[in-house]
């Protein structure tokens, strides 16, 4: 290599440095530390290592970088920029206007990375540990699309850069341990061991000997003990390569705010500006000679020769192949396109079960199994599995080629997360943003564990559908740990996430088309443990309702005088009561609500004619707590459910217990009915 070329590369990594810390200084907040510390790492890896073509970011056989602390945004936003990478349309992913508007309304160089926001960007980062976990799910994917369909251009690597806070929290913990149990060498992190934390040195709390954490759990280490040494980074990045039958760890020791002579190695240089006296001293130590915001000559020339050429010439030679593959492989060639233009399958929803009517019914997590199955025989690339429950949560996939995904059959489709909820869905989102249709079921008390990445599948679009069993005090005996009765509201609770709560089995059938035929987004599906009818649908409302959000399940002549609201197994109580009140002639609609997001989608006259505004006497039947319901219910209306935790006993003593019966729903409604006409 000349001299001119070894100093156009460090010229590369100098621009990264210095484009950060000016969009920091400019947006007078943000992390130049990082970004400053690991521009050689970034450098090394796009542009001599990474499988990647800028002018074709999502290309399926392109290898995925995720940047997991993603406070370091900047950095990921000055590669974009300096690779060339394009938008779909063909303009700049990252523009130098753009980086001069970091963090500011409407750029997409947010304070940190957000998918769909630019090209390059492969998921949204910034909560701590979410990154890594998410890039466990991407290799999961690589792996199960070459050993299901025999196709090795899907076989990509994965590479994520990650902070001390990463591999403290819990999440990537988990990921670790099941990335190593399952021998993935298409994984390598990189981890930035600067020993600095925002409140000062790691030691305050943090002492653990990293490579031997990593190493117990199944995976290969090398250290990098100066994260400047390019030769070395390099050589750890070869040596990952080379590694088979388990991830790579690389330890790169670096020095946080790198050249800023004032706040280099301190926890100053993590979150906020360095100021333009520092960033002076910083420009100096790099021997820098441009103006705020420049890119030099030669530097976006050395990422054309090198990652867009290598780039270039490796998306031609993955054409050729994909071409070859789908002249010889045509029916796993059209699910691959499926996978790879997220689409489904014409027709599938015609798999949908009808269930009979049934007095005494099943419990819809039964009823769940049931069409899960039945869908996923129509889509080959719905995959997942269950936290250690899948006995109990009726999540397996059953056909006999289904097989079980591990280190030794990358094919199969159902999935042992272990007693990892927080990574299992962590790891459906890395799955989902490959083109995955991932399923992640468990306990539906465990969505606690799970509510940061349930949050994240909700703001990048991603449709993981939640499968969440024994839903309510109606679990029984195990007691109030696992009787969830706030978490309904709290899913609730989170923007662009579905959360249903089917009444019967054909709810369940109808709840199943909804979740999966929306590309954008996510679906919590709340099941009961417990029996319940199995509706006859010749006499009551029809269940394609279910797709609205809620619909008049049981209707009375005229204008009712009460309305009765009910999800899952409450709607039944609903029935009940409202047969009592029958008696009384007290005339009750009853309305089955399984999806409040769906039904607030509805048009004022769909959501008029279910729920009247002329009829206030509303009274909602949930096992769980009220809080929500106030958008049905109006000023008037009453809530039958819970205002505390539950116990333990059989089921049918607690709904006794908490007053969730038809008596008390029954002296709800005549209260109102009687507070009306007075």
């Amino acid at each position: 290599m000349t001299t001119s070329a070894v100093d156009t590369r460090h010229l590369a990594i100098n621009t990264i440095r210095t484009l950060s810390m000016d969009a920091v200084q400019k947006a007078n907040s943000g992390h130049p530390g990082t970004p400053m510390a690991l521009a050689p790492v970034a450098y090394c890896l796009w542009n001599e290592h990474l499988n990647y073509d800028p002018q074709n970011p999502t290309w399926p056989g392109r290898d995925r970088f995720v940047l997991s602390c993603g406070h370091a945004s900047m950095l990921l936003y000055s590669i974009l920029h300096l690779a060339g990478v394009k938008n779909p349309d063909g303009s700049p992913s990252i523009s130098i206007d753009d980086i001069k508007n970091f963090r500011q309304f409407e750029s997409p160089c947010a304070g940190h990375p957000e998918h769909g926001e630019a090209s390059g960007i492969e998921t949204t980062t910034g909560p701590l540990g979410q990154g890594i976990a998410n890039s466990v799910g991407m290799a999961i994917s690589g792996k199960w699309m070459d050993g299901r369909y025999d196709f090795t251009g899907c076989n990509f690597d994965v590479y994520a850069i990650c902070s001390d806070g990463d591999v403290m929290e819990g999440v990537g913990c988990e990921a670790a341990s099941l990335a190593g149990h399952l021998k993935l060498d298409n994984l390598c992190w990189i981890y930035d061991d600067n020993e600095i934390t925002i409140e000062g040195r790691t030691e305050l709390a943090y002492s653990e000997d990293v490579a031997a954490k990593f190493e117990s759990m199944g995976w290969a280490t090398v250290t990098v003990e100066d994260a400047n040494d390019l030769d070395v980074i390099n050589a750890a990045f070869e040596q990952f390569k080379g590694t088979t039958d388990k991830p790579t760890l690389i330890i790169l020791k670096s020095i946080i705010g790198y050249g800023a002579p004032n706040k280099q190695d301190t926890a100053s240089a993590h979150g906020s500006p360095l100021g333009e006296d520092e960033i002076a001293l910083a420009k100096e130590a790099y021997e820098w000679a441009g103006e705020k915001f420049a890119v030099p000559p030669g530097v976006t020339e050395l990422f054309a020769d090198n990652l867009a050429r290598r780039g270039s010439a490796a998306f031609a030679q993955w054409q050729t192949k994909w071409t070859e593959f789908r002249s010889s492989n045509p029916e796993a060639a059209n699910d691959l396109q499926s996978i790879f233009d997220r689409r489904l399958p014409e027709g599938w929803e015609a798999a949908l079960p009808v269930f009979p009517a049934d007095e005494k019914g099943l419990a819809t997590r039964s009823s769940s199994g049931k069409v899960l199955n039945a869908v996923a025989k129509e889509i080959e690339w719905m995959i997942g599995g269950s936290a250690d429950l899948a006995g109990s949560n009726k999540s397996l996939i059953e056909s006999e080629d289904a097989g079980h995904f591990s280190s030794g059959d990358f094919a199969g489709r159902n999935f042992h997360f272990g007693i990892r909820e927080h990574a299992m869905a962590s790891i459906c989102n890395g799955m989902a943003l490959s083109g995955i249709r991932s399923y992640a079921a468990t306990f539906a008390v465990f969505t606690d564990y799970m509510r940061p990445a349930m949050r994240l599948s909700g703001l990048m679009k991603q449709p993981v559908l939640y499968i969440l069993t024994h839903d309510s005090i109606g679990l029984g005996e195990d007691g109030p740990t696992h009787q969830p009765v706030e978490h309904l509201a709290s899913c609730r609770a989170i923007p662009n996430l579905l959360v249903m709560r089917p009444a019967d089995a054909n709810e369940v059938s109808q709840c199943y088309g909804a979740a999966v035929s929306d590309l954008a987004r996510p679906t919590a599906m709340f099941l009961t443990r417990q029996n319940v009818p199995t509706y006859n649908r010749t006499e009551l409302g029809d269940a394609s309702g279910t797709r609205r959000g809620a619909y008049v399940l049981k209707d009375t002549d005229g204008v009712p005088d009460v309305i009765l609201m009910g999800t899952g197994s409450e709607v039944e109580i609903c029935m009940q009561a409202a047969a009592m009140l029958e008696q009384e002639k007290i005339s009750a609609r009853v309305v089955s609500v399984p999806c409040f997001e769906l039904f607030e989608e509805q048009s004022t006259e769909y959501r008029e004619s279910v729920l009247p505004s002329s009829v206030s006497a509303r009274v909602a039947v949930e096992a769980g707590i009220e809080m929500g319901w106030h958008r049905l219910l109006g000023a008037d209306g009453r809530f039958v459910g819970m205002s505390g935790f539950g116990a333990s006993a059989p089921f049918e003593e607690l709904y006794e217990h908490f007053g969730i019966t038809p008596e008390k729903t029954c002296q709800a409604a005549r209260e109102l009915v009687a507070a009306i006409h007075n």
